[in-house]
């Protein structure tokens, strides 16, 4: 394909409500950047939409010029999903308004918006939803994916709490997705992704919570096996407010650290209580009893939370999961011992979220068939030297095949990147992979929108 011209461009700008972004703009090095710096795509230009007319010409100049199509929310797909080299970026990031409506319970998301766009417009409401562990999550393709975070214990997953969603499809068809409407492709959209349509709109239902609590209490490596055992019971009878994660990482510069681990290789629990602090401290008893080196426990709003661990661009992103059945004795020396392989220093995180709660009761059958698994290890890679590349992918590889004698053999595709075919059907499902194939035949049968964990239409 010839490289188009500025000029060519001109027809998309015409009646454009946003921005049209080509390399020749001052903007562009700065629009095209994503989440994972390994990611340097470079598109022949970035449609800015801000309203629907906007996408629906945006695919059309695409089809057009037959460019490829990338669709960008949040732009934190750790495969770089959101962009592409010589192709068309339908970038959603002006389409971030939320509207509350308080008596109803619910929150209209456009579909480039973050997590923290939602959270700060829910929290004057005192309301919450389930959403991602940071606040610079893309809500849309979070949602898309499921949707796991630290309210999905007591709330559901993000899916779950979906009621209906506006969406542009390939040939440029304005549609809404409800239980009523579009019912079919309204059960895709809980999980299958960004395979059927550019989503410019969510609505979700709301829960009350003005706050949270959150613990992080710190060890040294070698008590964390025996520390996540005793999380591992813990967590099995606890409330559905209880959630959180035990994690190793590098010690942070901070008053509740201890010094000999600022730097160095850390375990850590890090809990989270959807209510105050009292009942939080009564419910995380049995975890503060253990005689944690160093911490903390504050009760705050759960949308400054939200952004407590927040990751600034720049890093270098290899991610991977495995999701298990259970975690014996044997699990938990499996997944502790490979810590030591670690880059430290750096942000990367070596993960054990639990399961159970709402996420598992939960009877609709979606496209998530991990959800009712009680353990997800998750190991969750950034640094900033290039040369650590080969490392730091080998770490993460080597947990989950460590950890496969106990896997489900399903995957959240949103924790990720590009590991092949068979991952993708493990995420929906084999039974959902092939329902969710007549979808995409009914909804895009020519895979316009295939830069995501692709259902080909066959």
């Amino acid at each position: 394909m010839a490289l188009l011209s500025e000029q060519a461009f001109e027809s998309l700008r015409a009646g454009f409500a946003g921005e049209v972004v080509t390399p020749q703009s001052p903007s562009f090095g700065e629009a095209r950047t994503v989440f994972n710096a390994m990611i340097d795509h470079r598109p022949a230009a970035l449609a800015q939409c801000a309203t629907s007319a906007d996408v629906v010409a945006a695919l059309a100049f695409a089809d057009q010029h037959g460019l490829e199509v990338a669709v960008r929310g949040g732009g934190h797909s750790v495969a770089g999903k959101g962009s592409v080299d010589g192709g068309l970026v339908v970038d959603l990031r002006r389409m971030n308004a939320v509207s509350v409506d308080p008596d109803r319970m619910t929150a209209r998301v456009g579909g480039g918006a973050t997590m923290s766009h939602l959270d700060r417009a829910t929290q004057p409401h005192g309301m919450a939803t389930t959403g991602g562990r940071v606040s610079t999550t893309g809500v849309g393709g979070f949602t898309l994916g499921g949707g796991t975070g630290w309210l999905d214990r007591k709330f559901g997953l993000a899916c779950d709490n979906l009621l209906s969603a506006d969406l542009v499809t390939a040939d440029g068809k304005l549609l809404t997705a409800s239980e009523t409407e579009n019912a079919e492709l309204f059960w895709a959209l809980h999980g299958g992704g960004g395979n059927f349509g550019v989503v410019t709109s969510l609505t979700f239902k709301l829960y009350p919570l003005s706050s949270v609590t959150a613990a992080l209490l710190f060890w040294t490596p070698e008590q964390g096996p025996e520390i996540l055992r005793q999380f591992r019971d813990f967590i099995e009878a606890a409330p559905d407010e209880v959630g959180g994660g035990a994690v190793y990482l590098t010690g942070p510069e901070a008053e509740f650290v201890p010094a000999a681990l600022v730097g160095q290789l850390s375990f850590i629990l890090l809990l989270v209580y959807a209510g105050g602090e009292a009942d939080a401290r009564k419910a995380l008893a049995p975890m503060l009893s253990l005689g944690h080196a160093g911490g903390m426990i504050a009760e705050m709003p759960y949308a400054d939370f939200q952004c407590m661990i927040d990751d600034p661009p720049g890093y270098r992103n290899y991610w991977s999961a495995q999701y298990l059945t259970s975690l014996p004795d044997a699990a938990v020396d499996r997944f502790c011992s490979r810590a030591a392989d670690m880059i430290v220093p750096s942000a990367s995180q070596h993960v054990l979220f639990p399961g159970g709660g709402k996420v598992a009761r939960e009877t609709a059958d979606w496209p998530v068939p991990w959800r009712s698994a009680p353990w997800c290890a998750h190991p969750f890679g950034l640094w900033t030297d290039p040369a650590d590349d080969a490392r730091g992918r080998s770490w993460a590889r080597n947990i989950v095949a460590d950890l496969k004698p106990w896997s489900t053999e399903h995957v959240y595709l949103n924790f990720i990147g590009d590991e092949g075919a068979d991952r993708v059907v493990a995420g929906f499902g084999a039974d959902h992979y092939r329902r969710l194939v007549q979808v995409k035949r009914e909804y895009d049968p020519r895979n316009v929108f295939h830069l995501n964990h692709n259902i080909a239409p066959g």
